[in-house]
C-alpha cells in the first residue's frame, strides 16, 4: 500500500509539474504586456474598483492595483507583465474629484488590435543590423532584436467625465488605439460600500465637501485629438547637411521615432499637434547638433485650421552656420514656444568620420 501511495503522489507531482511548464510555455508565446492608468493631472486621479482586460486567447489579464497617476499617456509606473491579445475591457473605476462612480465595457476594433500587437518598431540604430529600417516590421531577425521594440505597454488614460483613450506604446513608439466613453453606475451604493471600507480612508460626504472639481472637463484632451494631415521637412543651407534621427511628441500623447532613412522623406499622415520636435544632423566631422522645438497647442491649432490645405508641412530651416532655425507651417512663419540648439556626440552610422 505505501508503495501504491508513493506511486500516486509522486505521479500527481509529475502531473503539477508538467502542468506548470505547459502554462510556463504557453505564457512565452501569448503576447506580454504592461499595463498602465494615467489622468491628465495628479487632481484627476480615479481609484480601481473592479477590472478585467479582455483577451484572444481568453485568459485572465488585469490592471495595477490602486489609482491612476503620472501625466497623460504615462503612468510613470509599471507593474507584472500580462499575457494575451487585449482585445476589450470592462473596468469599473470611481472619479472622486466628480464622485461618480463608471464603468467602460468596450471591445477594443479587433483587425487593428491583433495587427498593432504583431508590430515591432525601431528605436535605435545597431551596427550588426545591416538592412535598411522600415517603419514597422512583423518579425525580426537576431540582428534586428536591439533595433526593434514589439509591443510593450497597454495604457488607459482616465479624464473626466467618463471618458478614456487608449494607447499601445513600442519603446520609443507610441500609438492612439481609439476614445472610448464610460457609463454612469447609477445604483453605486455596493460599489460604494466596497471602496469606502477597504481603499479610502475618508467618508464620501467628505470626499463630496472637499475633494469635488465643479467644473472638470475633457474638453481639452479631447482637442488635443484633433489631427490634420501633414509632414515634417527638416532641411538646411548648408550642402553638407545630414539629417539622421528626428523624434516627435504631440499633445494626444502619441510620440514616434524615426530614423533613416524614414527622416529623408517623411510621409504625409494624420497627426496630431505636435508639442516638441527634436533633432539630429551634421554637417561635417565633429559638427553633430540637436535642436528641439516646442509648441503652443492653441496657436498652432488655429494655424492649421486657416491654412490647411490637405498636403501640410511643418518645416524646419536650419541656417547653414548651425546656430538657429526657423519654423514654417506651408511656407508661413509658425510661431514656438521656444527653440533650442545644442552640440552633441551622439554617433550615428552614416555620421561624418
Amino acid at each position: 500500500m505505501d508503495k501504491i501511495k508513493k506511486r500516486a503522489l509522486y505521479s500527481s507531482l509529475l502531473a503539477v509539474v508538467f502542468t506548470q511548464l505547459i502554462s510556463c510555455q504557453m505564457k512565452k508565446e501569448l503576447p506580454q504586456f504592461h499595463v498602465e492608468m494615467c489622468h491628465p493631472e495628479s487632481k484627476y486621479r480615479i481609484e480601481l474598483v473592479s477590472d478585467k482586460i479582455k483577451t484572444l486567447e481568453g485568459n485572465s489579464a488585469s490592471f495595477p492595483y490602486g489609482g491612476s497617476s503620472g501625466e497623460w499617456g504615462d503612468s510613470h509606473k509599471s507593474w507584472t507583465e500580462q499575457y494575451g491579445t487585449p482585445v476589450g475591457v470592462d473596468v469599473t473605476y470611481y472619479s472622486k474629484y466628480e464622485d461618480t462612480f463608471y464603468r467602460l465595457n468596450v471591445d477594443f476594433p479587433i483587425d487593428t488590435i491583433k495587427d498593432w500587437t504583431k508590430r515591432f518598431y525601431p528605436s535605435s540604430e545597431v551596427e550588426k543590423n545591416h538592412n535598411e529600417l522600415q517603419e514597422y516590421i512583423y518579425d525580426t531577425k537576431p540582428a534586428q532584436k536591439q533595433t526593434y521594440i514589439e509591443f510593450r505597454d497597454l495604457i488607459f488614460g482616465f479624464a473626466p467625465k467618463g471618458m478614456v483613450v487608449v494607447w499601445l506604446r513600442y519603446g520609443g513608439t507610441q500609438k492612439e488605439l481609439g476614445r472610448y466613453q464610460s457609463e454612469v453606475v447609477k445604483d453605486d451604493k455596493t460599489l460604494a460600500d466596497k471602496l469606502f471600507s477597504s481603499t479610502i480612508t475618508v467618508s464620501r460626504e467628505q470626499i463630496r465637501n472637499t475633494r469635488l472639481i465643479q467644473d472638470a472637463s475633457p474638453v481639452k484632451w479631447n482637442n488635443f485629438r484633433t489631427k490634420y494631415d501633414w509632414r515634417p521637412a527638416i532641411t538646411s543651407d548648408n550642402p553638407k547637411f545630414k539629417l539622421f534621427w528626428v523624434l516627435t511628441e504631440y499633445f494626444n500623447a502619441e510620440f514616434e521615432n524615426k530614423l533613416r532613412p524614414m527622416v529623408l522623406h517623411p510621409k504625409k499622415e494624420k497627426r496630431a499637434i505636435p508639442s516638441l520636435i527634436t533633432f539630429f544632423w551634421e554637417t561635417g566631422k565633429g559638427e553633430k547638433y540637436e535642436g528641439r522645438a516646442f509648441f503652443n497647442w492653441e496657436k498652432t491649432n488655429e494655424q492649421f485650421k486657416n491654412e490647411d490645405n490637405g498636403d501640410n508641412e511643418i518645416q524646419i530651416k536650419i541656417g547653414a552656420d548651425n546656430l538657429d532655425f526657423e519654423v514654417f507651417l506651408n511656407g508661413n512663419p509658425l510661431e514656438t514656444v521656444n527653440k533650442r540648439v545644442f552640440k552633441t556626440d551622439r554617433e550615428f552610422k552614416e555620421s561624418y568620420r
